[in-house]
């Protein structure tokens, strides 16, 4: 199967499927066409994924579609963002019908469950790697940044972490356990938290996805604010499975796509219980800078903020 015959077979159909009334214009054409409402500011992102790196070798084409939709539009989460549309530009090794079906299956079934159209893109043959560009907007001015925490703010995720690091040991198991499938979950199926940081928009002063681990990505906002944070080891909620997810793995296995916030202690007690639930207190913003972890038998413990992923380092 060509390129071209794929698009019309495969791709077409799920930007039909798939359409948003934001997006005026679909695939078709040299160029889509989004309309951004009055009041409204365009929000955007994009994201790279590549076999090997990002997602295993041979990796389930189905389970790939749904993963790298939600990878995107978790960005738009953080911001407080409505999904509208996004792009794909998809490197092959090869046209297989139904591998690329599959990874199509997947697709759809994310952007219908995170309201969001494909707008268009590209193909072209290569290493398999994914590119999508995710569109979406926000009340004009409300867009949740990174650089708004101050000191006394509350630190709070929006649910347990590690699951997606404690599934690592798993993921090429022919027969895992049924106590690895929660783990399992967290990595093969993440859910962006879009509804709840709809929620958040007006109420966090600065939010961020945790993709990388909690303390690299708390630390973007601790380093975009100029402010510090204690954190309470005993208060970072941790994914279940085999075992509890590691302390470690919660800091730093990253791969959760929950979100991490910071808010005055005030704006906490004025949520409706339903959302005001769903956070869970980790910490405080403090006036020195430094991330510091507070262990319940006593010591405390510096953590080294924004320390991730590196693709240039670990290779």
């Amino acid at each position: 199967m060509g390129e071209f015959e794929l698009i019309r077979r495969l791709f077409r159909p799920l930007a039909e499927a798939t359409r948003q009334d934001g997006l005026l214009l679909g695939p078709g054409d040299d160029c889509a066409i989004q309309r951004v409402p009055p009041g409204q500011d365009l929000v955007f992102s994009v994201d790279t994924l590549v076999e090997g790196i990002h997602f295993p070798l041979r990796y389930d084409p189905e389970l790939l579609g749904w993963r790298a939709l939600a990878v995107a539009v978790s960005d738009l989460a953080a911001m407080g963002a409505d999904p509208v549309c996004y792009t794909l530009a998809l490197t092959l090794p090869e046209a297989d019908e139904a591998r690329v079906g599959a990874l199509v299956s997947g697709l759809q079934e994310a952007s219908l469950s995170f309201g969001i159209a494909l707008a268009g893109g590209d193909i072209t043959r290569g290493p398999l790697t994914l590119t999508l560009q995710v569109h979406g907007t926000v009340p004009q001015g409300q867009g949740i940044l990174r650089s708004g925490a101050r000191p006394g703010d509350l630190v709070a995720v929006t649910g347990p972490l590690g699951g997606a690091a404690a599934a690592l040991d798993w993921l090429d198991a022919p027969y895992p356990p049924e106590s690895a499938k929660p783990l399992l979950d967290c990595y093969h199926h993440p859910i962006p938290q879009v509804d709840l940081g709809r929620q958040l928009r007006g109420v966090v002063s600065a939010a961020i996805d945790i993709s990388d681990g909690l303390a690299a990505d708390l630390g973007h906002i601790l380093a975009a604010s100029g402010v510090g944070a204690r954190l309470e080891a005993a208060a970072i909620p941790r994914q279940h499975g085999v075992a509890e997810a590691t302390l470690e793995q919660a800091l730093y296995g990253g791969d959760d796509y929950q979100l991490c916030v910071t808010l005055p202690a005030g704006e906490l007690a004025r949520l409706p219980w339903d959302v005001a639930s769903k956070l869970h207190v980790i910490g405080e913003i403090c006036r020195a800078e430094g991330l510091y972890l507070q262990h319940a038998d006593g010591p405390r413990e510096s953590l080294v903020p924004g320390t991730g992923y590196d693709h240039f380092k670990y290779q």
